[in-house]
């Protein structure tokens, strides 16, 4: 078992980047805290094989439209046993959990909507294509009925 505690720098704040962390630690099960700092970094106590927290630093080093880590400083030290999973802290005001829900939701909410469409998109499709048959087949009948009014007239 080992300990590490993790400084991490750069557009961390207010964009997820804790339930990120949350998640990668859950996933390689890591115990320890995933906090706010009022300097704008965020500081992570991790503790779990060496292996794994080896990985699991690697995974929060993550640079996407909404977080950009620029910088991890980090301490080992030796590990307290003291946790029973990984959390996240949520100071004063914040509405963290409320929000990371939300989020969750808004996800599953664009890919149901994507899946929607692409369904929608391929039914489109065949209808309009039913409705060129259709269309080639009422004119088809038109020019048919064409004839057969034409034939009528000549024998008048």
């Amino acid at each position: 078992m080992h300990s590490v505690t993790a400084y991490v720098s750069g557009k961390v704040q207010q964009v997820g980047y804790r339930s990120r962390v949350l998640a990668a630690a859950r996933a390689l099960d890591i115990t320890g805290y995933v906090t706010n700092l009022p300097d704008g970094r965020v500081k992570i106590v991790a503790e779990g094989a060496k292996a794994d927290l080896d990985r699991f630093l690697r995974s929060v080093r993550i640079e996407n439209t909404l977080i950009a880590v620029t910088d991890i400083s980090i301490e080992y030290s030796e590990p307290k046993g003291c946790y029973d999973s990984f959390y996240k802290i949520a100071g004063e005001g914040e509405t963290d959990a409320r929000l990371d829900t939300a989020a969750n939701y808004l996800k599953e909410l664009i890919v149901a909507v994507r899946e929607g469409f692409s369904a929608v998109n391929s039914k489109l499709d065949t209808i309009i294509s039913g409705q060129a048959d259709l269309t080639e087949g009422q004119n088809r009948l038109v020019e048919g009925q064409n004839r057969l009014v034409e034939g009528q007239n000549s024998l008048v």
